[in-house]
């Protein structure tokens, strides 16, 4: 019987503070970094691959948490795990030692994450599948055999679920082909970093539409005035039809919020994201009612599927972004998107950072093919950095991610990249000697 023999973890950082990619007003200079796992077995052809995404300092925090992890994982049997994908995210979630770092939330759960991630990327590739095919040819049961319900009952029950995916199995053949042929819907944030000048943010939202991007994202939140003249600048670059949506990435108080935004209501947003502190349900409410109706987005940092649940039930946002390495992986986000499409809100994957469009990309489709049956109201983010690592990027035609056909979560990074980018010690990393001076 084939086992998992060892959980391999790198620190790997790409200096992208460089040239600001990635920037806005609460983080103006990231290194996009990741936390990368593989999850080795016994056959050198088989492994799982997922990271935790990072900014640059505390990846090396993150990975020290991943490794904490490896005592649940080597040495169990393949089937085990992939046979049983939902107890295996549970005895991970259930250490109660490195549960009381948490719980459920933070630097453990999202280190469960990766490794929880890895183990989806290794089953989806013993089975020969996409991720997003392997989501969708599983049974409503065996879907909801993966999920904590734990918390969520006074929402969303186990009975309620299983209805929810029995409904949408009968057009599931139907949408499977409209995926292969139209891909997924993007939105582009590459034109919008905050330390981008107004020329480069024009050039960039210009060549967008050209790529047949239907949305863009600007970073806001340091300056109104600022804000103001780009979102001006924007409109007048993309014309009439197309959206702009903002991110303040958690910049304000509930009443700045309130007013800024309303400085920004003539531009006719698509929605604002993150305009507050992430925990803070009853103040996106707030903001929401305040500025209606001009759409209220988070999601990105949200910590847990608690928190989701709880953002739906106050009716704090109008869509949600969802990130495949900030929960406890694949189970969780599937929770999340279940309590989504029973609330009736939208779901924009957030995909800014190293290897996370990769990820997201196999979590919408599922989500479109096997539980909410939509895709044309919503749209996965797309940033055009760093794609190159992946052994399988990303692909983009005409504004729409075209589906993955390869096995896997498209998570494996280049066995190069690794070597060139690991922290501290990689070439990316090290300083020329100056033999002059030696």
């Amino acid at each position: 019987m084939s086992k998992i023999t060892a959980l391999d973890t790198y620190d790997v950082r790409f200096p992208t503070s460089r040239e600001l990619d990635g920037s806005d007003a609460m983080n103006p200079d990231p290194d996009y970094s990741a936390a990368y796992v593989v999850m080795r077995t016994d056959q050198p052809s088989l492994a799982g691959y997922g990271l935790a995404f990072t900014i640059g300092r505390g990846n090396d925090v993150q990975k020290a948490a991943i490794d904490a992890l490896n005592h649940h994982v080597a040495g169990l049997d393949l089937d085990e795990v992939i046979d049983d994908l939902g107890g295996f995210a549970r005895r991970l979630i259930g250490d109660s030692q490195l549960r009381w770092l948490g719980p459920e939330k933070g630097v453990m759960h999202m280190a469960i994450g990766a490794v929880v991630n890895a183990a989806w990327d290794l089953a989806a590739r013993a089975a020969g599948k996409p991720l997003w095919r392997f989501i969708a040819d599983m049974t409503p049961e065996q879907i909801v055999a993966t999920i904590d319900f734990r918390y969520l009952t006074d929402a969303l029950t186990p009975e309620e679920a299983l209805t929810m995916l029995h409904a949408a199995a009968a057009g599931k053949a139907r949408r499977l082909a409209q995926l292969l042929q139209e891909g997924y819907p993007a939105y582009t944030t590459s034109p919008g970093w905050l330390g981008y000048s107004d020329e480069k943010m024009q050039r960039l939202a210009r060549e967008a539409v050209a790529a047949g991007f239907r949305t863009i994202k600007l970073k806001v939140g340091m300056n109104v005035e600022d804000d103001v003249r780009r979102c001006r600048l924007a409109r007048a670059t993309v014309g009439p039809d197309i959206g702009i949506a903002v991110d303040a990435n958690q910049r304000w108080d509930v009443p700045d919020a309130i007013a800024w935004l309303r400085h920004l209501a003539e531009f006719r947003l698509a929605w604002v994201e993150e305009p507050t502190s992430p925990d803070d349900v009853l103040g996106h409410a707030a903001i929401r009612h305040a500025v209606a109706p001009v759409p209220i987005s988070t999601g990105e940092h949200t910590q847990n599927r608690v928190m989701f649940k709880q953002l739906f039930q106050a009716n704090a946002v109008d869509l949600i972004q969802i990130d495949a390495a900030r929960v406890g992986g694949v189970n969780e986000n599937l929770a999340i998107m279940l309590l989504a499409a029973k609330f009736g809100v939208r779901v924009f994957p957030h995909a800014g950072g190293v290897g996370l469009c990769e990820l997201v990309q196999h979590l919408a489709m599922a989500d479109f093919v096997a539980i909410s049956g939509n895709k044309d109201d919503r749209a996965i983010e797309f940033v055009d950095h760093l794609h190159e690592h992946f052994v399988d990027p990303v692909v983009i035609a005409n504004g729409c991610y075209i589906a993955p056909s390869a096995p896997g979560f498209s998570a494996q990074m280049r066995t190069d990249s690794v070597a060139q980018y690991v922290y501290p010690e990689g070439p990316a990393w090290c300083m020329p000697v100056d033999t002059a001076k030696a």
